[in-house]
């Protein structure tokens, strides 16, 4: 039988990479009795991080379910990867958790990685409760750490407990919510509970009543007692911090040091005593409107959150019950695809390792194989029903790379690789791009496409190598030119014969109408690739029969195409046609369709040309310590940097970057800032090219025009 929705706790391990995720998931396991010893990740034997990916790499790259049994509850730990190329492992925790533990390092304060995740934390108004972790550094500094926390994500940080000696023999904690002292023995685990020293009263009384005040705002009732009596009972203290937990009124502090298991069995009973459960949490929000409640007794709806290929399984799907109870056996209909799946098996999961189970309730977490074609980011439903959980968004990849071409048998080995690794990991984009003649790799940043790379090479066995992308220049005019362009080809038989007059000048909207000119039709097209073609007919007396006009601007689009400069497409042009001939017999659609063709090129040459580059908007966090290098670098890749401000402890820079300067940035930036620093970017719009670089980039094309 699965737990009752109120004895689950859903929880995600969140941090900066280093702040000891993995080793407080091995000590929340041990303190359990789910683990009879803790493993470690620098020995490569831990419960979470299992892929010999991770075990060779010393840290978290996947996420990873875990769960144990406390008291009468099942308290799920999804332990995550804290470095930023690895969010959407991030985001589809944060999904499916009830209650976020965020870790900080007491040696390095708040770092990047937890502003980053902090957003996700708003985002997803996920409750949260902080652990600062490492308090057996020698250079732990609790209070700056707790003054970091408090700046940053504001007065709702208030501390539970604080050290009483942070360093190399730490060992004490105050607890100011219980008012007791806790003494770990040496090798850590159960502490002793002694009577907090008469030297701290005076500070474990102010953060207890502080406590007692974030309990008492969010209960009308609790506020009246507490006016009354001056304090809450402990079960009203509970029942008040949950609610203000809840509703993201509180975030509590606690202390750890999990190298030493010291505080873990703490922030466990916490958890499960105050958390919320997936039954406390506001109703699931649906796709198309309204709301579904988590409740074991309405009809059944999952979600998969995560999805991943095993070599001889094949797929494995992680999915939450957002409502009734899925049994083993049952079939569900998957709300995008109108499939029906059957749920053979299902299992409870720690790490690599699964234990079967019958049923899986609302709130609940579980895992299932085989499903013939349901995905990550999908709903499935009790025949009958089709409502749709609101799915996860992922943010906009900030690195890409091309692929370079193996052989014809690789390529088709490589892409359905590819393929495998992007259903599971939806910060991945594979594009086969017809313009760049490129296939692309889209990623959160360098060690993303390493992890993609390994994959590929080690688990596949395929040869892989990224390349620099080509870039997806425009072509325009800024100048207006005439031009005529005669075809005639005579090859026995009926011949070809067009001529045509043009103009071609830059287009913009609301621009006059071509001077000296009978316009007698114009049409405006909208260009797939961005931008417009104005076409404009304005033949008088019949030189050019109406019936080529088609044929003369479907020569204009295909050429604009791969424009004549550097081969790239062109965009926002005029073109008038006002003058030409023809031949009663040997002109054709095809005729006109040439010569339209070659008098583009000849025109656009003429009338001022000028290459466009794409410009993205690019944001930089960084600390005040290497913000001077950051701009030195974003300089020297002609960035126009437009502000720059201060978001909590961190600088932030804003600049307009050209996406040819942004290769390799991901990993710049990490060197630069010791990895303490992250970015966004965003294409923001086309601007003219520098003249000495376009004309390198002309050059270059009329090189590969005569050699091909």
């Amino acid at each position: 039988m699965g737990y009752d929705t109120n004895n689950i706790r859903n929880v995600v391990l969140l941090g900066h990479p280093g702040s000891g995720k993995t080793t407080l998931a091995e000590c929340m396991l041990f303190e359990a009795g789910s683990l009879s010893r803790r493993g470690s990740s620098t020995a490569g034997n831990t419960v979470s991080d299992y892929t010999n990916l991770e075990k060779e790499r010393g840290n978290s790259v996947f996420s990873a379910l875990l769960h144990a049994n406390w008291k009468d509850s099942k308290i799920n730990i999804i332990d995550t990867p804290g470095y930023d190329d690895f969010v959407g492992e991030v985001i589809s925790s944060l999904k499916v958790a009830d209650t976020g533990v965020m870790l900080l390092n007491a040696r390095s304060g708040v770092e990047v990685g937890s502003e980053l995740i902090w957003e996700y934390i708003e985002s997803f108004k996920t409750p949260a409760l902080f652990a600062i972790n490492h308090l057996d550094h020698e250079k732990a500094d609790y209070d700056n750490t707790l003054e970091q926390a408090i700046a940053r994500f504001g007065n709702k940080v208030i501390p539970v407990q604080y050290p009483l000696n942070p360093g190399r023999d730490f060992n004490t904690i105050v607890d100011a919510l219980r008012m007791t002292l806790y003494v770990f023995p040496e090798d850590g685990g159960k502490p002793t509970k002694e009577a907090i020293p008469a030297e701290e009263m005076d500070r474990a009384m102010e953060l207890h009543n502080a406590l007692v005040e974030a309990a008492a705002e969010n209960d009308e009732g609790l506020m009246e007692k507490f006016f009354e009596a001056g304090t809450l009972t402990e079960e009203e203290l509970a029942t008040g911090l949950r609610i203000a937990i809840a509703n993201q009124e509180l975030f509590p502090v606690f202390c750890c040091a999990a190298e030493h298991n010291m505080g873990s069995g703490r922030i466990m009973g916490f958890i499960n005593d105050v958390c919320p459960s997936p039954a406390d949490r506001p109703a699931a929000a649906l796709e198309n409107g309204g709301e579904l409640a988590c409740s074991a007794s309405g009809d059944t709806t999952i979600f998969i959150y995560k999805t991943i290929s095993e070599p001889r399984v094949g797929n494995v799907s992680y999915f939450k019950v957002f409502s009734g109870v899925l049994a083993a056996g049952d079939e569900l209909e998957n709300a995008s695809t109108g499939q029906t799946e059957r749920f053979t098996q299902l299992f409870l999961a720690n790490g690599k390792d699964r234990t079967s189970t019958t049923e899986v309730r609302a709130g609940d977490l579980g895992v299932t194989l085989k499903l013939k074609d349901s995905h990550s980011n999908q709903t499935l439903n009790a025949k009958g029903h089709k409502r749709s959980i609101e799915p996860m968004h992922f943010p906009e990849s900030r690195i890409r790379v091309a692929l370079e071409p193996p052989g014809k048998a690789e390529m088709e080995k490589l892409m359905k690789a590819l393929h495998i690794i992007e259903e599971e990991d939806p910060t991945l984009h594979v594009e086969q791009s017809p313009a760049l003649k490129q296939t692309l790799v889209h990623g959160q940043g360098q060690l993303h496409l390493d992890l993609i790379r390994y994959r590929i090479e080690e688990l596949n066995g395929i040869k892989m190598n990224f390349i620099r992308p080509r870039i997806s220049y425009r072509e325009t005019v800024t100048g207006a030119t005439d031009t005529s362009y005669r075809h005639k080809k005579q090859s026995g038989g009926s011949g070809q014969f067009a001529e045509i007059h043009l103009r071609v000048e830059p287009y913009h909207e609301g621009m006059p109408e071509p001077e000296g000119l009978n316009v007698r039709k114009k049409e405006t097209e909208e260009l797939p690739w961005g931008g417009t073609l104005s076409f404009y007919w304005c033949i008088v007396g019949g030189s050019i029969d109406a019936k080529y006009a088609n044929a003369i601007k479907k020569g204009i689009l295909q050429r604009m195409e791969e424009g004549p400069l550097t081969g790239s497409p062109c965009q926002d042009i005029r073109v008038s046609v006002y003058d030409g001939k023809m031949h009663a017999v040997d002109s054709n659609d095809t005729a006109f369709m040439i010569a339209a063709k070659m008098a583009i090129r000849d025109a656009f040459k003429n009338a001022s040309p000028q290459v466009l580059e794409p410009i993205y908007d690019l944001e930089v966090l960084c600390d005040a310590e290497v913000l001077g290098d950051i701009m030195g670098d974003l300089q020297t890749r002609r960035a126009m940097i437009s502000g720059m401000d201060s978001d909590g402890h961190y600088q932030k820079i804003i600049a307009k970057v050209p996406q040819s300067e942004m290769y390799q940035y991901s990993s710049t930036l990490r060197s630069l800032s010791q990895g303490r620093a992250k970015f966004t970017r965003r294409f923001a719009e086309y601007n003219p090219l520098p003249f000495d670089i376009q004309e390198k980039l002309m050059a270059g094309y009329e090189e590969e025009e005569a050699e091909a």
